[in-house]
């Protein structure tokens, strides 16, 4: 494996760790009605490249699991990362 293909996935792991932990950490300051994480910070660090974080932390902690746009923008952030991986290791290869 090269060296750029390591820092690839280096960065993506944590970028979605990253949002994996803010949306547990939303949650968590959620039940003690305490000071939130904007949504907008969420989104973000989603289209940043967090959106497999997202998804499995809505999946894990049911946070923000009731809201379509949490979905749109996950989605959309985890198609058009694949697509950008898929063209940069496409021209690799």
């Amino acid at each position: 494996m090269s060296l750029g293909t390591k820092i690839v996935l280096c960065y993506y792991l944590i970028v979605n760790a990253v949002l994996f932990a803010a949306m547990w950490l939303d949650k968590t300051r959620a039940k003690k009605e305490a000071w939130r994480i904007s949504e907008s910070t969420l989104f973000v660090i989603a289209l940043l490249g967090g959106g497999i974080g997202g998804f499995l932390a809505m999946y894990l902690f049911h946070h923000k699991n009731r809201k379509l746009h949490f979905y749109l923008i996950y989605g959309i952030s985890v198609f058009l990362h694949a697509a950008v991986l898929y063209f940069i290791f496409a021209k690799l290869i």
